[in-house]
């Protein structure tokens, strides 16, 4: 077993002037539709919930980087951040490209001009 640790910080505003800059292009590179969906749910302050995706995924990315060694050549999209009835994030990973089990604890944080992930995963 490997326990790895990922973090990862970014300005809201880079990932607001993306979405601008490319919409649906760089949305649906980066986003599942749930994870859209979910965003665009909080109106003003969606931006802070992209960006704290993005940094999630970084973080993952981060994380599972070194043990998978490249071998699953994973994307944006085989992860989803989700959020629990209390409002805590989780992770799913796409199952039909890794074939064995990762279990990640995720945390974020946002406010006006930062968002940051921090996450363990367990191989």
């Amino acid at each position: 077993m490997n326990i790895t640790c990922g973090t990862d910080i970014i300005e809201v505003e880079r990932i607001k002037k993306a979405i601008e800059k490319l919409g649906d292009k760089f949305l649906n590179e980066v986003y599942t539709k749930n994870e859209i969906e979910y965003c665009e749910s909080k109106n003003i302050k969606k931006y802070e919930h992209y960006a704290a995706r993005f940094a999630a995924k970084e973080a993952i990315f981060k994380a599972i980087s070194p043990t998978l060694n490249n071998k699953y050549d994973l994307t944006w999209l085989d992860m989803e951040i989700f959020n629990n009835e209390q409002g805590r994030p989780y992770v799913t990973l796409n199952k039909e490209k890794i074939n064995m089990t990762v279990e990640i604890d995720i945390s974020l944080s946002h406010i006006k001009d930062y968002a940051i992930a921090n996450c363990i995963v367990k191989i």
